[in-house]
């Protein structure tokens, strides 16, 4: 069979078929164009809506909140100085104007070069962050803006992913369109976390230099601009060398950026880490801020309380305060540190719950001091350590009172009409001398010996109990627990002679008023730490308005009190000199309960009384002949000397 011959190519049939492919490579690419430009219009409608919603939700926040910046309320004694902090952030918010130009700019050169160009995203800061990322093969730069960080800092945003991402630049173009860039920059200073509990630009340059930020240098603000990344890794206080730095490198910045000249960079690099001398404290837990927070929560709704950025004015003595928990412990450890001391001491005590009202097995003390017209509270301290147990003694131990009634049992006498200088017998009382229905009473003295006839007066000066039952039994025993009672100092008073010297409980705070009384022509002030309470505009939300009550008639009170006077320089107050009281006008009665179970001293100047009680949780002798003069006496007049000297 013929082998078939190949058609002949013809130039126009060629021709054609080039065409054809042409047209239809043509119809491809415009097919893939529309394609093409369909998915672009379809992601960026997609994206838009993405926008669009994400904006919408931005725009359901209250931008009041960032302005809303939550501080710790501060506690402020009487001086005017700050004595602590509730809990919560420690800041202290202040305006741009407050602020040290140097650290405005350092912020903007360390964390947002383009700060004010930008409208709250930065395509360029974040572009330039993604190179870096890729090049270093992880994330090395951050492309959020001040305003981002504010958004993040202000709202709960969510976690670390993309949702919180979108929403936090959304957030941050509306802050953006409503607020200016000087009130943003102001919230994100004020808001911003420094390390070491610190919060805010204001708390961080009085924490870690001593000074409020205005006054910071330049080193200084580039100093804790480096801090922000990593506020506590970088903490000058925990890594001074890596802290400097830091600092160096935005000192590099803000050259680079022509915030500061060479010279200035070279100057501020070479100065010295200068850190303040006091470190910053944790707030203060003790028994005077656990009473404080009763006063709020009787006067103050919680949701006020917990709002936080209070100023919260007390009648509390910072100074005193701490002399006076200085005070106690220095004596009870000096106590436990005598020769033959018989009981467990406090250092080989094991741990005791601190919630526990069981108490504790080693020795206990505890001291009120208060403001002799007002009443207001300057010293308060319920025990020994408040991290080892939190009752407070002060307040609420029930203990006998012992001889620190008598004021009272004499000033009953001094109303019946009982002359101070009225002789009466200090002998071992007879048979027949109380009244019938009583039985035999026969108390001794303190040191055995009988002095015959004396002064009335001589009797509570110099805390004689023979006469001093005899003068109770002038007054009357019913006159007598009437004057014990609207005292105040016990509620569980009997019908019997002993109670002439004391054989009933009554608490710290109960005799450190009544004998604020004593100074006050008979008026006994209501105790109290809280004075005033002003929200963070100043307004007042709480003011004490004074609250007291006669116990005593004037003269009998200027009286009684002018006698306790003299006890501190004839009678068993004496020592306090010998102890190094600095004082003046003072006066005071030691208290001392059967078998030295309890030692007392209850004394006042012009201005102050103070009480300190030295006991055991579980009564027992504390020490033989442990007289208040020589246990509680040495506590107050450390307390006493600490107002003298802040007087002075």
């Amino acid at each position: 069979m013929p082998r078939k011959r190949p058609a002949l190519h013809h130039p126009a049939a060629h021709r054609v078929s080039l065409l054809r492919r042409r047209a239809k490579k043509r119809r491809t690419r415009r097919l893939r164009t529309r394609k093409l430009r369909r998915l672009v219009l379809a992601s960026c409608l997609l994206w838009g809506l993405v926008a669009g919603f994400y904006l919408a939700w931005a725009w359901t926040f209250d931008l009041r909140e960032v302005g809303r910046i939550p501080e710790s309320s501060l506690v402020i004694d009487r001086q005017g100085k700050i004595y602590t902090r509730l809990s919560g952030e420690n800041r202290r918010t202040v305006p741009l104007d407050r602020v040290s130009p140097w650290f405005v700019r350092a912020v903007i050169a360390r964390e947002d070069s383009r700060f004010l160009q930008h409208f709250g995203v930065d395509p360029l800061g974040i572009a330039r962050a993604a190179v870096a990322n890729l090049s270093a093969g992880g994330v090395r730069q951050g492309g959020s803006t001040l305003t981002q960080q504010l958004a993040r800092n202000s709202f709960p945003l969510g976690g670390q992913n993309m949702h919180r991402k979108v929403l936090e630049a959304a957030l941050a173009v509306r802050m953006e369109a409503v607020l200016s860039k000087d009130e943003i920059l102001t919230h994100y200073m004020n808001r911003i976390y420094f390390g070491a509990g610190l919060f805010g630009i204001e708390t961080a340059s009085q924490a870690y230099f001593g000074k409020p930020a205005a006054d910071l240098t330049l080193s200084e603000s580039a100093l804790l601009a480096g801090l922000i990344r990593s506020p506590n890794r970088l903490s000058p206080f925990r890594d001074p060398d890596g802290a400097l730095a830091q600092r160096n490198m935005v000192l590099r910045q803000m050259e680079d950026q022509g915030y500061v000249s060479a010279a200035e960079c070279q100057s501020a690099q070479a100065e010295p880490l200068l850190l303040a001398a006091e470190r910053p404290q944790p707030p203060q837990e003790d028994w005077a801020m656990e009473l404080l927070w009763r006063e709020l929560e009787r006067v103050l709704p919680q949701d006020i309380i917990d709002r936080a950025g209070l100023k919260i004015y007390t009648a509390l003595d910072g100074d005193m305060q701490r002399a006076a928990v200085a005070a106690v412990d220095e004596q009870l450890a000096a106590v436990e540190a005598r020769t033959g001391y018989p009981h467990e001491k406090k250092a080989d005590t094991a741990h005791v719950d601190p919630r526990s009202r069981g108490g504790t097995p080693y020795l206990q003390a505890s001291a009120m001091a208060v403001d002799n017209r007002s009443g207001g509270i300057r010293v308060l301290v319920g025990g020994r350590d408040y991290s080892s147990s939190k009752f407070n003694r002060a307040y609420f131990a029930e203990r006998q009172v012992g001889s620190s009634v008598k004021p009272f049992v004499y000033a009953a006498a001094f109303a019946a009409g009982m002359d101070p200088d009225t002789p009466v017998s200090d002998d071992p009382l007879r048979a027949g001398e109380l009244p019938k229905g009583f039985g035999p009473y026969n108390p001794s003295n303190s040191d055995d010996t009988y002095r015959g006839m004396l002064r009335a007066k001589d009797g509570l000066i110099l805390s004689r109990n023979t006469m001093s039952v005899r003068v109770g039994a002038v007054a009357g025993i019913e006159r007598v627990r009437e004057s014990i009672l609207a005292s105040g100092i016990g509620t569980d008073v009997p019908k019997y002679p002993s109670i002439f010297l004391g054989s009933f409980s009554g608490t710290l705070r109960a005799l450190t008023t009544a004998y604020a009384a004593l100074v006050n022509d008979g008026v006994a002030p209501a105790p109290h730490l809280l004075e005033r309470v002003e929200d963070p505009q100043g307004r007042v939300l709480y003011r004490y308005k004074g609250s007291v009550q006669r116990i005593l008639p004037s003269g009998v009170a200027r009286t009684t009190a002018g006698i306790l006077r003299e006890a501190m320089t004839q009678g068993t107050g004496q020592v306090a000199a010998a102890f190094g009281y600095r004082g003046e006008d003072a006066g005071g009665k030691t208290g001392t309960t059967n078998d030295y179970k309890d030692a007392w001293f209850i004394g006042f100047d012009r201005e102050t009384t103070c009480g300190v009680w030295v006991g055991f949780d579980r009564p027992k002798r504390i020490v033989d002949r442990g007289y208040g003069a020589t246990l509680a006496l040495p506590i107050w007049v450390k307390i006493m000397n600490a107002a003298a000297s802040e007087g002075g």
